[in-house]
């Protein structure tokens, strides 16, 4: 079935690729600015070395590698922000409302 712009279902899929996050922890995090070209660089933190970087999923293991063959890399990490459950239910009742000034 065609969208309302006469796209294909998969029109999504193609236009966001599925995308993994890594944990790089680095030694010198000015090194760091060099993963820039192995995919998006997210964040790099000064103060306890590691960088945060997004990458298609298809080209991930590859990715990794050579990642991990450079110098200035101490280790890999996956994130598992992604898979992290963000939507809650409101079963706990609300104790500030029991308050009163």
């Amino acid at each position: 079935m065609n969208g309302a712009f006469g796209q294909e279902s998969g029109y999504e899929e193609r236009l966001f690729p599925d995308r993994v996050g890594y944990v790089v922890w680095v030694s010198d995090h000015r090194q760091a600015r060099n993963l820039e070209k192995y995919g998006t660089l997210h964040y790099i933190s000064r103060r306890m070395h590691y960088a945060v970087l997004y990458m298609d999923a298809d080209k991930a293991e590859d990715t990794i590698r050579n990642i991990e063959r450079l110098p200035y890399v101490k280790k890999v990490e996956r994130s598992y922000r992604g898979e992290i459950r963000t939507e809650y239910s409101k079963d706990v009742p609300d104790k500030t409302r029991s308050y009163s000034i």
